[in-house]
C-alpha cells in the first residue's frame, strides 16, 4: 500500500459548491476510484487550500489513474468539479493535484 498526499486551490467563490458536489459524488465516480484500488479517500478543505489523502493498493499506479482518466463518467465529474479548483503555484507543468512529500507518519 502506498499513501499519497496532494494538494490544490479551491476558488473562493466555489468552495459551496465544491461543497455540495462532494456531499454527493456520483456512484459511477465512486465505483471508478475503488476499480482503480484507491482506498481511504479523503479531501479536506481550509484557507483555500484542498488536501487530499489515499491509499493505493493496486500494483500499477500510472496505468490506474489512466484508466480512471479515461472514463467517460469521470471525465464528466471532472468537467464538473474542475472549475471549482486551480492548481497551486508550485505545480508542475500540468499538474493538477499537485503530489506532496511525506515527511511523517505513525502507524
Amino acid at each position: 500500500m502506498q499513501r499519497y498526499g496532494m494538494i490544490l486551490k479551491v476558488k473562493p467563490e466555489k468552495l459551496e459548491e465544491y461543497k455540495r458536489l462532494h456531499a454527493d459524488v456520483w456512484p459511477e465516480v465512486l465505483d471508478m476510484i475503488r476499480e482503480c484500488n484507491i482506498r481511504n479517500y479523503s479531501i479536506f478543505q481550509r484557507d483555500g487550500y484542498l488536501f487530499s489523502y489515499f491509499e493505493y493498493v493496486g500494483e500499477d499506479f500510472e496505468a490506474d489513474m489512466e484508466k480512471m482518466a479515461a472514463d467517460p463518467k469521470t471525465q464528466e465529474w471532472w468537467d464538473v468539479c474542475m472549475p471549482c479548483q486551480e492548481p497551486v503555484e508550485t505545480a508542475e507543468d500540468g499538474e493538477w493535484w499537485a503530489p506532496m512529500e511525506e515527511v511523517f507518519h505513525c502507524d
